[in-house]
């Protein structure tokens, strides 16, 4: 799936098979203007733009906005694996935002000058869901323009149930236990900026609770993409940086096997970094 395909389970997304287009399509010298980031009353901003100030952690790319309740993980993807297929080393491929039973996942890629991707890249996630994952698209208008709602079957095999929480599988209803399966709901949405594509996917409450959803449309928001100068093929992703605050936190860290963590509110942060 291109763009931000989602896996099963709680595992997150390393990242997109990014479509390399003929060199034309980049086009630093076009007179057209830049696509603008449509639907959205303010942000998100670009770097060159006149945005308001707020504490953001900088990824390079991308400055995401920092409120309390939040805490992000930064997701790798392999760059070098041994002769068994275990990874070597890798790179930051996305920012995932969490707020209490909700998760947001960011990525930004380079887009043409001339036009926005949103539309070819929302229909192409359709049809891999429909086609792939043998799930259930549907598209819709939200704050930030069009947006897509996708229901994708979950496997609910006895390995995935023994490796829930107890207080998670004590909330999946005895009847999708029964089917092995339960229906995921993932929304994808989109925001067509100057020369970038910014992508956010939403999974758990948020997907219903207008609350928590709410805190993470502020973030959406509220975060400012730095897409640089040097010309880049459509679609390759913009590279990400760990900020500084991660590395702070993890001088008191402890290795827990996963993805690079921080919550700038919690006393004494944990940092974990897995290649």
């Amino acid at each position: 799936m291109a763009f931000g395909r989602r896996r099963q389970a709680d595992e997150p997304e390393k990242g997109p098979e990014a479509t390399e287009e003929p060199a034309e399509a980049v086009d630093e010298d076009a007179e057209e203007a830049p696509a603008q980031a449509d639907g959205a009353e303010g942000g998100p901003w670009d770097s060159e733009d006149s945005f308001p100030e707020m504490q953001r952690l900088d990824f390079g790319s991308m400055q995401v906005p920092i409120a309390p309740g939040l805490g992000f993980q930064v997701n790798f993807e392999a760059t070098q694996v041994d002769e068994e297929g275990n990874p070597l080393d890798g790179r930051p491929v996305a920012v995932l935002v969490q707020y209490e039973e909700s998760a947001m996942q960011l990525q930004v890629f380079a887009a043409p000058k001339r036009s926005g991707i949103w539309e070819d890249v929302r229909r192409e996630t359709a049809k891999d869901i429909q086609e792939e994952a043998q799930g259930q698209t549907q598209e819709g208008e939200g704050p930030f323009g069009p947006e897509l709602l996708a229901m994708i079957p979950a496997a609910l095999t006895e390995e995935v149930l023994a490796e829930m929480p107890a207080e998670v599988r004590e909330q999946i209803p005895d009847e999708f236990v029964e089917q092995g399966w339960a229906p995921q709901i993932i929304r994808f949405l989109g925001v067509d900026g100057p020369r970038w594509f910014l992508q956010a996917v939403v999974q758990g409450a948020a997907i219903e609770d207008e609350e928590q959803w709410q805190v993470l449309e502020d973030v959406l928001r509220g975060v400012v993409v730095v897409r640089g100068d040097a010309p880049m093929p459509p679609r390759d992703l913009l590279e990400l940086q760990i900020p500084k605050e991660f590395s702070e936190a993890g001088e008191d860290g402890e290795e827990q096997g996963g993805e690079e963590t921080f919550n700038p509110f919690d006393r004494g942060p944990e940092i974990t970094e897995v290649r």
